[in-house]
């Protein structure tokens, strides 16, 4: 069996933890800062929280990205993915999809329940 200290997944994840300030909702998967908050976007919340690495069932380490409640709507469509950059330094950190697409309307707010991003332990 492989071992990683926590450590090591700790590192990965506190880049989030310490760097993401921004996470947009997409109309599709962006694979570049632009794309996450430009192209695909329809809408942000900035101010982002996301909490310190900790343990992950079944193993691993994860940090979870607080609930949203007031993210500003700046596009008219079907967001299906999540985008969370680093704006200081222009660079998409994370992207996924969201547990459910949503259709929003510029002008509004939308929400997201919190979620985690997680490294597997070694298998």
């Amino acid at each position: 069996m492989s071992y990683l200290n926590d450590r090591v997944l700790d590192s990965g994840l506190a880049v989030l933890d310490t760097e993401a300030t921004r996470l947009d909702i997409c109309s599709q998967e962006p694979s570049t800062y632009a794309g996450a908050t430009s192209t695909y976007t329809l809408g942000n919340k900035t101010s982002l929280s996301v909490g310190a690495p900790a343990a992950r069932t079944p193993s691993g380490r994860k940090v979870t990205v607080a609930q949203i409640t007031d993210g500003s709507v700046s596009g008219t469509g079907t967001a299906t993915h999540w985008a969370i950059s680093d704006v200081s330094n222009s660079r998409l950190l994370a992207a996924g999809p969201l547990n459910a697409s949503q259709a929003v309307t510029s002008g509004n707010t939308f929400t997201l329940a919190a979620f985690d991003i997680g490294i597997p332990g070694p298998a």
